[in-house]
């Protein structure tokens, strides 16, 4: 199957929403992404079949709230403290090692890191995480068009 987007992230906790804004703007402009909460095995299950695959979430504060960063998950393990603002004890990162041990990271797989300003539970999002919502999505929505043209004529 072709082009997966997966938005992760939990709402009631400021910018860790940031991954599920994004899948949320994707599909009212009618593009498919999908929400999860970040739990491993559900992820897995989640990009499983599908050769292309963006996840986008929040990253833990490093002075730079807003700066969204993309790693491709086949040229490395992911440094531990980039996605180390997950509720689950086995997250993102997590499913990514695990499915790159058992040879089951997808063809394409890029990740898209937002970088977060406040994770309290009900704190809202922060202006600069919205800002960079805004932008993932319109860098996603694109994509998207590219994979369609791809595919339209090849």
């Amino acid at each position: 199957m072709g082009l997966r987007i997966i938005g992760c992230g939990t709402f009631d906790r400021g910018d860790d929403a940031a991954g599920l804004l994004v899948a949320r703007r994707l599909q009212a402009l009618g593009v498919e992404a999908v929400e999860q909460s970040g739990e491993s095995a559900s992820l897995m299950d989640c990009w499983s079949g599908f050769e292309h695959v963006v996840l986008v979430d929040a990253t833990a504060p490093g002075g730079r709230p807003g700066h969204t960063s993309v790693w491709n998950a086949h040229a490395g393990k992911l440094p531990k403290d980039v996605l180390a603002c997950s509720t689950h004890a086995f997250g993102v990162r997590e499913a990514v090692e695990l499915a790159r041990a058992m040879n089951r990271l997808p063809e394409n797989f890029f990740i898209y890191c937002i970088e977060g300003k406040q994770f309290s539970v009900g704190s809202p999002l922060s202006p600069e995480v919205e800002h960079a919502v805004g932008s993932v999505a319109q860098q996603l929505l694109e994509l998207t068009h590219q994979s369609r043209v791809g595919h339209d004529h090849g």
